[in-house]
C-alpha cells in the first residue's frame, strides 16, 4: 500500500519541484498526507447567485451572474486602479482592481457572461467588489455549488500563483490519487463507540463538502482523532511510569513536621491545604514515585503546602530542593522558610546566580554530607555541580516558566528518581490540564486562607487621574503601600503607552512626602533586591514596576495595586498581577487604567477582572479570548501544540471524549497488543509520540 506520508508533493499534478519548494518553506507541506491535513480555514456558501438589486452594506460574500460593459482607469503608476462596470439586468456594481491591471484588462472580455464572487462594500454611495474571482459562466450543473473551502495562502505563495483557489485543485489532485489506498488510522471499535466518520469520508467533507452537515461530522471527526492520540500518548505514558519507576517510601511522621504543626504554624491550615498534604502523603507512601501537579489561586497557601511536604521528606531522612524561575522569587521563598522554621534546627540554604563562591563551595559540601536539608534556588540547582547526598523530594514552583530539558536534570539529583511536585499560581482551564498535565495527578487549593477580603477591581480611564491619585494618597495616609505597574521599561515611538521610567518621576512629583522605589527586569539582581527589601521593609511607600512583581512579592502592607495599560495586558497576567494586593486582613484594590478607545477583546477582558476573583473563571475566558498558543509557556512542555484542527480552547467536550475513550483502550488493553489495536501502535509510532517524554514535564 502507498504511504503518503513518504510520497512527495512534487510528482502530483499542478505542483512540480518549485511550487513544492514553496509549500515546503511557507506551510511546512512536503508530503500528499501532509497536504490532506492542511484544512481549509473557513468556507463560503456558494449555492446560491444573488441579484444586484438584492445588495445591502451588511451582506458577506455573493455570488453575482451578469456582464461586463465597461472598463475604466483611474490614477497613474501604484495608485492606478481598474474599474469594471458589472450588470446583471437588474443594477450596477462595480469590479475594482489595484494589481494586475493589464492582466484584467487582456483576460477579461465586455459583454460576456461571467459569475462573479466577492464581499460588496459601498464607496462613494456606490456599491463594489475588490478583486473578485470571476469565471467564465458555465451550466449549474458544471460550476462549483455548495461550501467552497479557503486556504490560508502566505504572500510568498501568492506570489507563485498559489493562492487559495490554486490550493483547492492541487488538494482535489491529492485526494484522487490517495483515496484509494488511503488507510484508516482509528480501530473500527472506536469508530463505532464515538459515533465517527470514516477517514477517506472525513477527508473528503473536510476539503469538499457535500453539505454542512457532513462538514460538521468531518470536523468532528478530525479533532476527535487529533485529540486522541495526544491522550493515548499521554495517558499510556503516565501509566508505564507508574508501574515502573519506583518511589521512595516516606511513611513517616517525624520530630520534624510534628514540632513544626504544633509549635510555629502561623495560623490554622485551611480544609483545602489539610485535603492537599493528606492527598500527597498517600501518593509518598505508596512505593511509587509521585508527580503531582498542585494548583492554587494566588495567596491559596502553597507555599506552606509545599513546607510541610519538605518536612515530612526530612522525617523520612531525605533533602528536599525547591526551583523557582527568578531570583526574587526564590529569595522570597527562602526567607518565608527560613522565618517559619526558625528554632527547629533546619538547615535551609539560598543558591542563585549571585551566590558568592565561597557560599557556594560551603553548600556543595553540606549536601554531600547531609547537613543542608533543603536547598532553595533558581536554575543554579541544575548545575552539574550540584550534587545531593539523599534528595527525596522536588518542588518546583511557577513551572510553566522551566523548559522540559531544564526540569528534568532535578531528576537525576538521585539513583533513584524523587517525589516531583510541581506547583502554579496561574489556575489552569480543564481542557488545557488534561492535555498539558494529562499524566500528573492533580490537586486544588480552592479555598483561601480566612479573614482575606476579595480584592475589588476598578476600571479607570486615564483621563481622570485626578480621583485615582486622590484615592491613592488616602491609602498612603492609611499606612498602606501600592504597587504601580507599567508594561515597558523605556518609551517606544510604536507603541502608546506610559513607560516605568516617566512613570516614576511622575510619581515622585505627586506624592513628594513619601518614598518611590523602582524595580524592573534590566537592573542587576542585587539592585532589584535592594529595592524589593526596601518596600517589603516598608522604608519605600510605593513601588513602580514592570511586570517582574508578577509572582514572588508577598508584602500584606500593600492595599493597592494600579496597572497602566492594562489593555496591554492578558487576563491570566492582570489577575496574577491583582494577586499581590489582598494578602493581609485590609480591603485592597486593583485600579485597571486605561484610555477611552479600547478594542473589543480589551472591553471583553476589562469586565472580567471587574466582574470575577475567580482564577480558575479567568483562566478559561482567557482561553477562549487568547486561544491555547503559548498560554502559560506550553509551548515548553514537549506536546505538539500545533494542533491541526482542533481549538482547546472551543473543543473542551471533544478532549474529554478522546480522554475517556483513550483510557477505555488501555484499561482492557495496556500495551496495545489485540488486532484490532495494532493501527493505534502504528499511528503512536508515526506520529512521534515516543519522542515526547510525557512525564518529564515536572
Amino acid at each position: 500500500m502507498t504511504d503518503f506520508s513518504q510520497t512527495d508533493i512534487k510528482f502530483l499534478a499542478g505542483v512540480g519541484p518549485k511550487k513544492a519548494e514553496i509549500l515546503n518553506k511557507e506551510i511546512n507541506v512536503f508530503s500528499v498526507e501532509d497536504l490532506l491535513y492542511y484544512f481549509p480555514y473557513k468556507y463560503i456558501d456558494r449555492s446560491r447567485i444573488y441579484f444586484i438589486n438584492e445588495i445591502d452594506g451588511n451582506m458577506p460574500y455573493i455570488q453575482l451572474k451578469g456582464t461586463i460593459e465597461a472598463f475604466e482607469t483611474f490614477g497613474e503608476g501604484y495608485k492606478k486602479r481598474l474599474v469594471g462596470h458589472f450588470t446583471d439586468g437588474t443594477g450596477f456594481i462595480d469590479l475594482v482592481w489595484f494589481q494586475g491591471v493589464k492582466f484584467i484588462e487582456d483576460k477579461y472580455k465586455l459583454n460576456l457572461p461571467y459569475i462573479i464572487f466577492g464581499k460588496p462594500t459601498v464607496f462613494g454611495n456606490k456599491f463594489n467588489i475588490v478583486h473578485p474571482d470571476i469565471d467564465p459562466y458555465i451550466s449549474e450543473d458544471e460550476r462549483p455549488t455548495g461550501l467552497m473551502p479557503y486556504y490560508n495562502t502566505t504572500e510568498n505563495m501568492k506570489n507563485h500563483y498559489l493562492n487559495s483557489k490554486t490550493m483547492q485543485k492541487i488538494m482535489a489532485a491529492a485526494f484522487s490519487s490517495a483515496i484509494k489506498n488511503l488507510p484508516e488510522t482509528l480501530p473500527e471499535k472506536v469508530l463505532r463507540e464515538a459515533g465517527l466518520m470514516e477517514l477517506k469520508r472525513a477527508i473528503r467533507n473536510i476539503h469538499f463538502p457535500g453539505n454542512a452537515a457532513l462538514l460538521r461530522q468531518a470536523q468532528y471527526r478530525l479533532k476527535f482523532e487529533e485529540l486522541f492520540y495526544i491522550q493515548l500518548n499521554i495517558l499510556g505514558y503516565a501509566s508505564g511510569r507508574k508501574n515502573k519507576i519506583k518511589g521512595f517510601v516516606f511513611t513517616k511522621v517525624g520530630g520534624y513536621l510534628t514540632t513544626f504543626y504544633e509549635q510555629n504554624l502561623p495560623f490554622t491550615l485551611t480544609d483545602a491545604q489539610k485535603r492537599i498534604i493528606r492527598e500527597i502523603r498517600q501518593d509518598m507512601a505508596t512505593g511509587k514515585q509521585m508527580n503531582r501537579l498542585l494548583q492554587g489561586d494566588v495567596g491559596s497557601g502553597k507555599t506552606l503546602v509545599a513546607l510541610m511536604l519538605m518536612l515530612i521528606a526530612l522525617d523520612n531522612g531525605f533533602q528536599a530542593a525547591m526551583m523557582t524561575p527568578t531570583e526574587i522569587l526564590a529569595t522570597q521563598h527562602y526567607h518565608t522558610i527560613k522565618d517559619l522554621l526558625a528554632g527547629m534546627g533546619v538547615n535551609v540554604e539560598l543558591l542563585t546566580g549571585s551566590t558568592k563562591k565561597s557560599d557556594r563551595k560551603r553548600i556543595h559540601g553540606a549536601l554531600l554530607t547531609n547537613d543542608l536539608h533543603i536547598l532553595i534556588g533558581t536554575h543554579a540547582l541544575i548545575e552539574d555541580t550540584v550534587q545531593f547526598c539523599n534528595l527525596g523530594l522536588v518542588i518546583i514552583d511557577e513551572q510553566h516558566r522551566f523548559g522540559v530539558a531544564q526540569r528534568a536534570k532535578l531528576w537525576t539529583k538521585n539513583t533513584n528518581p524523587p517525589h516531583v511536585l510541581v506547583m502554579t499560581a496561574t489556575p489552569i482551564p480543564r481542557t488545557l490540564a488534561m492535555t498539558v498535565y494529562g499524566d500528573l495527578d492533580v490537586s486544588i487549593i480552592d479555598e483561601l486562607p480566612p479573614g482575606r477580603k476579595p480584592i475589588r477591581t476598578i476600571h479607570q480611564y486615564d483621563k481622570k487621574r485626578g480621583s485615582l491619585y486622590e484615592s491613592i494618597r488616602k491609602q498612603l495616609q492609611e499606612g498602606r503601600q501600592i504597587y504601580m505597574v507599567y508594561p515597558l521599561i523605556e518609551g517606544s515611538e510604536k507603541l502608546d503607552l506610559k513607560n516605568l521610567e516617566e512613570g516614576f518621576e511622575n510619581i515622585r512629583e505627586i506624592f513628594p512626602e513619601y518614598t518611590v522605589c523602582k524595580v524592573h527586569g534590566k537592573m542587576k539582581s542585587k539592585e532589584k533586591e535592594t529595592e524589593m527589601r526596601r518596600f517589603i521593609k516598608n522604608e519605600a511607600q510605593i513601588m513602580v514596576s514592570t511586570t517582574v512583581i508578577e509572582v514572588g512579592v508577598n508584602v500584606p502592607n500593600a492595599s493597592v495595586m494600579v496597572i497602566e495599560s492594562a489593555q496591554r495586558f492578558g487576563l491570566s497576567q492582570l489577575h496574577q498581577l491583582r494577586g499581590r494586593v489582598g494578602r493581609g486582613a485590609d480591603q485592597s484594590y486593583c485600579v485597571l487604567v486605561t484610555p477611552y478607545e479600547l478594542s473589543a477583546d480589551s472591553r471583553k477582558r476589562i469586565k472580567i477582572m471587574e466582574e470575577s476573583n475567580d482564577g480558575f473563571e479567568i483562566a478559561e475566558a482567557d482561553l477562549k479570548l487568547r486561544g491555547p498558543g503559548d498560554l502559560d509557556g506550553t509551548q515548553q512542555s514537549g506536546i505538539p501544540f500545533n494542533l491541526r484542527i482542533a481549538n482547546l480552547a472551543r473543543d473542551g467536550e471533544i478532549v474529554q471524549c478522546a480522554r475517556d475513550a483513550a483510557q477505555k483502550i488501555l484499561d482492557e488493553d495496556p500495551l496495545m497488543e489485540k488486532p484490532g489495536n495494532l493501527v493505534l501502535r502504528r499511528q503512536l509510532h508515526k506520529l512521534g509520540g515516543s519522542k515526547y517524554n510525557w512525564g518529564q514535564i515536572s
